[in-house]
């Protein structure tokens, strides 16, 4: 009973949080701005929008590519096909239930090509702590870059005493955490200890790998090719066409975050996007049009991808399926 709650409770929240902002951004509009956010939709540069979303498809190739070098310690040599429809499809599952997608490759890479699920998943799993990592990179060099506006903003719109209490309290869970994995005997506690040691081989793979260079090189390329993407997007309209670098690298990061913690940021992407164009002086109809833009066309190549991917997997698969 409890896990079911916890299931539709990690569905629910998302996908309500989504719904609320949606809600409330709409409201908040006059009429005026209403119509004026339906004109940038209409007026934008589809033909920027179209290569964003190119760009970020060529990402995806990229990490199918780098997910090789990770399997091969472990003996393993996955086409790149089924890497690449592995990670289309978990983008598509992970638009309706948060971090279900890294399940789903290590489903399908079992099924196609396999690989025990345990190992496949410690190599996702390696994975996405380098992803955070290039994350928080750019969250430090977004800091740096627009500290000064930054927080001038939050000091305006958030007590002081409130940032100490958060604080505070991501040490006391920091620390409350720890505890519990040193010293608790519970079934989750054991069950989870054991579940991180299945995972050792997958983990330890970045260590293992022959072609590190190879791995670091195309880590790069995904990101540059994410911020790229991002950056091309902007000039699909002139509002947003010249806006700097330090606000780039922040936003970027910022509708990132929403892409990883959420339902691949429903509802937050454009309200988050929209808010923190507004701090850097960028009307709010435009960034939640900018916003809407660059989230939609992501998401419709999510769906085309992963539902085509889908259909394809059993297709190209079926000798291996017959031999089976």
């Amino acid at each position: 009973m409890k896990k079911t709650l916890g299931k539709i409770l990690q569905i629910a929240l998302p996908l309500g949080l989504g719904v609320f902002l949606i809600w409330y951004i709409y409201n908040s509009f006059t009429p005026e701005q209403l119509a004026e956010t339906k004109t940038y939709f209409s007026n934008a540069n589809y033909g920027f929008v179209l290569l964003s979303v190119l760009l970020s498809v060529l990402s995806h190739f990229s990490r199918s590519y780098r997910w090789s070098f990770m399997l091969e310690p472990l003996g393993y040599t996955p086409k790149l096909a089924n890497n690449f429809m592995a990670i289309s499809v978990a983008y598509l599952m992970n638009i309706f239930i948060p971090k279900s997608g890294e399940v789903s490759r290590g489903i399908i890479l079992d099924k196609y090509e396999n690989i025990p699920f345990e190992k496949g998943f410690g190599t996702i799993i390696s994975e996405r702590v380098v992803d955070l990592i290039f994350l928080l990179a750019f969250t430090a060099l977004a800091l740096i870059i627009k500290f000064d506006v930054l927080s001038e903003h939050l000091s305006e719109t958030i007590p002081v005493s409130a940032v100490y209490f958060i604080v505070i309290g991501f040490v006391v869970m920091a620390i409350l955490i720890f505890v519990f994995l040193k010293f608790s005997k519970s079934n989750i506690n054991i069950k989870l200890k054991t579940f991180i040691l299945g995972l050792k081989d997958g983990v330890l793979s970045i260590v293992k790998m022959k072609k590190k260079g190879a791995f670091i090189f195309h880590t790069f390329l995904i990101w540059g090719l994410y911020l790229l993407s991002f950056y091309v997007a902007l000039f699909a309209l002139p509002e947003t066409a010249s806006i700097s670098f330090g606000t780039i690298i922040i936003t970027f990061v910022v509708g990132s975050f929403t892409f990883a913690f959420t339902n691949s940021g429903f509802g937050t992407y454009p309200a988050a996007i929209a808010g923190m164009l507004t701090v850097f002086g960028v009307a709010w109809p435009v960034g939640v049009a900018f916003g809407w833009i660059v989230w939609t066309s992501n998401i419709a190549s999510i769906l085309l991808f992963g539902c085509l991917s889908l259909f394809l997997l059993p297709i190209y698969n079926r000798k291996k399926i017959i031999d089976t």
